[in-house]
């Protein structure tokens, strides 16, 4: 579904943040993208959207990413971004669910159905008409989540889906990032949400993988992390 083969970036032709960098994530996974401040993980996913444009090539279920297929390729992702009041700009969750849709030319009675699914899906039906200006932190993150779902993506791009959220909206981002059967590409610093929703990590490091494999033998190893300027997950601190 996602390919990177030899990618490398410099911002401005200055030093390189990625280097030479080569991975794959097949149909359905869900990928942890692990690493400390300034190791590449926004780089990466500004180059799968094609806001940046690097060296090497980037496939989406086999199209190249290049200037000329934007369109089909952001038709293929959908992105959730760390701030959602930076995603929900319309009044209201329902006007942000129909905006793209409407824009991809569908007719109004094909959205309402789709935005009735996914509220439905997601137990959210309570949050379709809220303005989103008097709705919660973690309630915005959720319609964030229903936006991109209501444009039927067949992955599912997260950068920091947790942060800033209290223990009860963390969980229910949780739940519902396990629930969700497209491939996921998860950027975060909370290890222990890539150890509950992610099957595999790709750990970064200087804009090179470090390590790439299952997420609980990357998650549980305190060496590996600590080398890389991270800690284990809390749930895996006093284990063996």
């Amino acid at each position: 579904m996602i390919e990177f083969q030899n990618v490398s970036f410099a911002y401005e032709k200055k030093e390189y943040v990625l280097h030479d960098m080569s991975f794959r994530i097949e149909k359905g996974e869900s990928v942890g993208l692990i690493g400390a401040n300034g190791a590449g993980k926004s780089t990466i996913m500004k180059l799968l959207l094609g806001l940046l444009q690097g060296e090497g090539k980037i496939l989406i279920d086999g199209i190249e990413v290049k200037k000329d297929t934007l369109g089909e390729i952001r038709a293929k992702l959908g992105f959730v971004l760390q701030n959602s009041d930076n995603q929900m700009f319309m009044p209201t969750v329902y006007e942000d669910m129909i905006f793209g849709p409407l824009n991809y030319g569908l007719s109004r009675e094909v959205v309402d159905q789709r935005v009735d699914e996914v509220l439905k899906r997601l137990d959210l039906e309570y949050l379709k008409h809220r303005y989103n200006h008097k709705i919660s932190g973690g309630e915005k993150r959720m319609g964030a989540i229903a936006t991109i779902l209501a444009m039927e993506p067949q992955a599912i791009l997260m950068d920091e889906p947790t942060s800033a959220l209290d223990p009860f909206n963390r969980r229910l981002v949780i739940n519902t990032i396990r629930e969700l059967d497209q491939t996921k590409l998860i950027a975060s610093h909370d290890l222990d949400m890539i150890l509950d929703t992610c099957d595999r990590v790709i750990l970064i490091s200087g804009g090179r993988i470090a390590a790439d494999g299952p997420a609980k033998e990357i998650l549980s190893n305190k060496d590996l992390l600590e080398a890389n300027r991270m800690e284990l997950p809390l749930s895996m601190m006093g284990k063996k």
